[in-house]
């Protein structure tokens, strides 16, 4: 079948952003109100994905920021000045951060609880708030939708987490959550009530490098029946880069501790409604087939984002609770906005990056699929 505008506002999910078209991906950015009061944050990363929103936002709200790394990512084109300290995690040297106060520090790329430890050593009692990036991938149980911050947390199953490095981790990804849900313990041990834990899901938009969700818009933009997996009725849910980032700056100016999943958006998202919102800022002739979860095992075909309602591990990731965080002042864009935006962005990547997916199958094993699924029996 080909899909039109009709189509598209049978999935009342997506509505407000098919409303919101051309305007919502093109509109021009408001401006930035400044803050009641300037805050001296400390950010911890910052080059990476969700970073450069944080610094920029930041530095429009009229705060003072210092970032802390290894200097190996080159640093974007700052609106303003922004102080870089060098130093290394890895090895433990902070001999960058000695002598130094801060009202606040985001620690963005903590995996491993030596790091929290050892940035307690150096910062306790010299910044006034101390605000995690956590996973939802730290809870026990991810089978079940409706999980929220009470729920438990994996337990370490390894020999000793100080001892844990990125080598480790990597050759054992089951311990990424488990390491994650330690590093919360450790902050609250080192910097005591004034934490805030954020535990995002899936991170989309301009600057991802993963490209899990790059997938679904690149993929829906070159037309042609495009495999969709499941019923289309499994849930999804995704959350850009700069509402992630620009949130958390907010959390700072308002000193809001304690833990939140920050998991969006804040309507039910299929995934045909997210397939749908992605085709229509894309455009162009397109054919959606759904292929069960099961057939898809069976031809080892493993589309991004995607998790089967039931029957998974990660079944629940696509319906976390995300109330705790939409009272605390949690935004979003619009979808037709972050998949417009992450287009441009992408395109404008050199040919040889854009030709190098990361996530997702090939043209050629979609169509091998898609080809066995309609000669099935």
């Amino acid at each position: 079948m080909r899909t039109n505008r009709r189509d598209l506002l049978k999935f009342g999910t997506l509505a407000a952003a098919v409303a919101a078209l051309p305007a919502a991906a093109s509109a021009a950015t408001p401006a930035i109100p400044r803050a009641a009061k300037p805050l001296r944050i400390l950010i911890l990363g910052g080059t990476g994905f969700t970073g450069p929103f944080q610094v920029n936002y930041a530095l429009a709200r009229g705060h003072t920021v210092t970032l802390f790394n290894r200097g190996q990512r080159p640093s974007p084109e700052w609106p303003g000045e922004v102080e870089q300290l060098h130093g290394d995690r890895i090895t433990g040297d902070l001999k960058a951060l000695e002598g130094r106060e801060w009202d606040v520090c985001i620690d963005n790329p903590t995996s491993l609880p030596y790091w929290v430890r050892d940035a307690g050593k150096v910062l306790a009692g010299k910044v006034g708030h101390y605000l995690f990036i956590s996973t939802i991938s730290v809870y026990a149980d991810g089978s079940q939708g409706g999980i929220d911050e009470d729920a438990a947390l994996a337990e370490y199953r390894g020999e000793d987490a100080m001892a844990e490095t990125w080598e480790t981790m990597r050759a054992n990804m089951e311990l990424y959550g488990q390491l994650k849900a330690l590093s919360e313990k450790e902050a609250f041990k080192q910097f005591g009530e004034r934490v805030t834990i954020v535990r995002p899901g899936y991170i989309v938009g301009p600057r991802d490098e993963t490209d899990r969700f790059t997938y679904w818009p690149r993929r829906i933009a070159e037309g042609g029946e495009v495999l969709v997996p499941g019923d289309g009725q499994d849930p999804v849910q995704i959350i850009d880069g700069r509402d992630l980032g620009e949130w958390v700056v907010r959390l700072a100016e308002a000193g809001t501790t304690g833990v939140f999943n920050a998991c969006g958006p804040d309507y039910s998202l299929s995934m045909d409604a997210m397939v749908h919102g992605c085709h229509a800022v894309t455009g162009g002739p397109v054919k959606f087939t759904h292929v069960p979860a099961g057939f898809l095992e069976t031809h080892e075909a493993a589309l991004p984002i995607w998790v089967p309602r039931s029957g998974s591990p990660y079944s629940g990731y696509g319906a976390v609770s995300n109330a705790r965080a939409i009272a605390a002042g949690l935004t979003f864009r619009p979808l037709a906005t972050t998949v417009a935006d992450l287009l441009a962005w992408y395109r404008g990547l050199p040919a040889e990056r854009q030709a190098e997916l990361r996530a997702g199958i090939s043209r050629e094993k979609e169509t091998e699929v898609l080809a066995a699924w309609h000669a099935r029996g």
